[in-house]
């Protein structure tokens, strides 16, 4: 996936790489498919342009008074080219759609990658409707394109060019008379591209955002039933379907437009080869045996043309979706991956006068001149207001964001140094907000090392206080948890996002507001947890909760990016200062 996001970068900031043209290089690796694409598109087409000129030739023929006798070798012709456009369409529409389906999964994959490279920065603030929607709908709306798009255009180019030579055979004339339509026909959908691809793009931005309202709607069905506000979402989803419907009517009317210039400039080539035709009959430069085969060529050559440009009616939807694809498929990452440097046996963690701000261009830092150590073994709690730094500080060292001034070192070494699948295994993460996939209680602990024995889950899970309500659940360790854990309680979720993070043994241990949802027995639950694993591992723990962190070995407050108190609970306490309010805010 680094590879395709490599070849496509040179699509971004490139308004007409930016489309459809920047998805040709994934191809690449479908060469094969494609040459057959092209190849029996071509046999398909030129197959029935052939049992057409085939037919008006022996019309022709009979017309003019041949034996039926001389005719019998124009009727095995007929037949094989029947069979070879009957069977080049069947050929066709198998390869192509090899090559289709094959590509898709490339893309949604690519996607995936895209949005896991960029992650958190490109995710924060978007709808997961609207990136499902990408990854899902127009990932799938690509099947146009490298289906009936990529190499039909190549059939469309050289099946009409050999019609004009046989055309052109018959009587330069009839070849020049009909050239001038083939580009009226094929230039037709190029005359609104730019209405096209606006039309397009607003059509797919109001996909996507009706995608995202019912996603959310289906997400928070319960509190709107407690509110009451059920008819309210459902009215805002019938307005995104009226107004998604009102802009698919008018892609519609242009298609239409659009279809009926075309079927206008073929009824035009026609009657052009007709008017022409007989002119040449009463000059006698033409067979009267030939005008059949003329008037049929000058229609029938069309048809391939005609069939491209039916796809590219959809050449603004294609467009819109390609730019959202390829806006995800060259995202930058976050952090640079480029550490080769091994993991240290010393697996101290410390920040040296670290300093972060997310608009590096100047924007208000986050964090400024932090810096703290946490030995192997030591439990240090981060305490402070709301926005004070805290959870940046564990977004640092797992390296979703590089810090921009000073630096976070593990065993004395810059974790910039480090592999990151290497780094991010040396530190398990308890976020506040705990993410379960609708799979086994088992296979979710096992998330970070999903070679686990039901043996070593059930160790993580006793460490965890987690074993005995799981063993009470219906089936165990095999019982789903649901989308998003939805069968479990929030201490439950939380029991197993620690044994989750256990299971992996990472010598360090980050508690980002792990606590916060508990009530009273599932806090208790917690705090024996953490005394399960106290001094066998580092635990730098995020936390308001005065049961949570008043048992650390340090304690560090912060303010405004800053550390202004650290010290024991009793210290800090006896102090009376930042953190001393807090407790006593805490207890209030």
């Amino acid at each position: 996936m680094t590879t395709i996001a490599s070849t496509l970068s040179a699509a971004d900031g490139n308004e007409s790489r930016a489309g459809l043209l920047g998805l040709i290089p994934l191809v690449k690796s479908r060469w094969g498919l494609l040459a057959w694409t092209i190849l029996s598109g071509i046999l398909s087409q030129g197959g029935a342009l052939a049992t057409f000129a085939v037919g008006a030739w022996l019309v022709g023929r009979a017309a003019t008074g041949t034996p039926p006798a001389a005719l019998v070798p124009g009727f095995w012709i007929l037949g094989i080219a029947v069979a070879i456009a009957v069977g080049a369409r069947q050929w066709q529409a198998y390869v192509s759609h090899e090559l289709a389906f094959s590509l898709i999964e490339t893309l949604q994959v690519g996607i995936y990658d895209g949005l896991e490279r960029s992650a958190p920065r490109y995710v924060l603030g978007r709808r997961t409707g609207e990136l499902a929607s990408v990854a899902t709908a127009d990932a799938e709306l690509m099947e146009h394109f490298y289906a009936h798009t990529l190499a039909d255009y190549v059939g469309a180019i050289i099946v009409p060019l050999g019609a004009l030579v046989v055309l052109a055979f018959l009587h330069p004339l009839a070849a020049l008379t009909l050239l001038p339509f083939m580009l009226l026909v094929a230039s037709v959908p190029y005359w609104l591209a730019s209405r096209a691809g606006a039309q397009g793009r607003v059509v797919m931005e109001h996909l996507g955002r009706l995608n995202a309202d019912t996603v959310e709607t289906i997400q928070s069905l319960r509190e709107l039933a407690i509110f009451g506000r059920e008819k309210d979402f459902l009215d805002r989803l019938r307005e995104g379907s009226q107004r998604l419907a009102a802009t698919q009517r008018r892609y519609g009317i242009r298609a239409g437009l659009e279809h009926a210039a075309i079927d206008l400039s073929v009824a035009g080539a026609t009657l052009a080869a007709a008017i022409v035709g007989l002119w040449l009959l009463r000059a006698g430069d033409l067979p009267l045996a030939s005008y059949p085969l003329m008037l049929v060529l000058s229609g029938a050559a069309l048809i391939p043309i005609v069939e491209v440009t039916q796809t590219a009616r959809k050449l603004g939807e294609l467009r819109a979706g390609a730019r959202r694809i390829l806006t995800i498929f060259t995202q930058k990452s976050c952090v640079r991956d480029d550490g080769q440097a091994p993991i240290p046996n010393d697996t101290t963690l410390s920040f040296e006068t670290v300093g972060f701000r997310y608009d590096t261009a100047g924007g208000k830092p986050v964090l400024d001149g932090i810096s703290l150590t946490l030995p192997p073994g030591e439990m240090v709690a981060l305490v402070g207001a709301s926005g004070a730094g805290k959870s940046t500080c564990a977004a640092l060292a797992l390296r979703f964001w590089d810090v921009t001034g000073g630096s976070i070192r593990l065993g004395g070494r810059d974790i910039r140094e480090l592999p990151l699948t290497a780094l991010r295994r040396e530190i398990a993460w308890v976020p506040q907000e705990v993410h379960l996939f609708n799979e086994s209680v088992a296979d979710n602990i096992r998330l970070g090392k999903p070679e686990a024995s039901l043996e070593d889950v059930e160790r993580a899970a006793r460490l965890a206080q987690a074993h005995t309500f799981i063993t009470a659940l219906p089936e165990g360790y095999d019982t789903r948890c649901g989308e998003q854990g939805a069968r479990l309680s929030g201490g439950q979720r939380q029991r197993i996002a620690i044994a989750r993070a256990l299971l992996v043994q990472a010598p360090i241990l980050l508690l980002d507001e792990a606590s916060s949802n508990l009530d009273s027995e599932n806090e208790a639950a917690f705090q024996a947890a953490l005394a399960s694993i106290r001094g066998k591992r580092a635990m730098l723990v995020i936390a308001h909760r005065l049961s949570t962190i008043k048992h650390a070995d340090r304690i560090l407050v912060m303010e405004r990016g800053r550390i202004v108190e650290q010290g024991t609970h009793a210290q800090l306490l006896a102090k009376g200062g930042a953190y001393a309010a807090l407790a006593e805010a805490s207890e209030d």
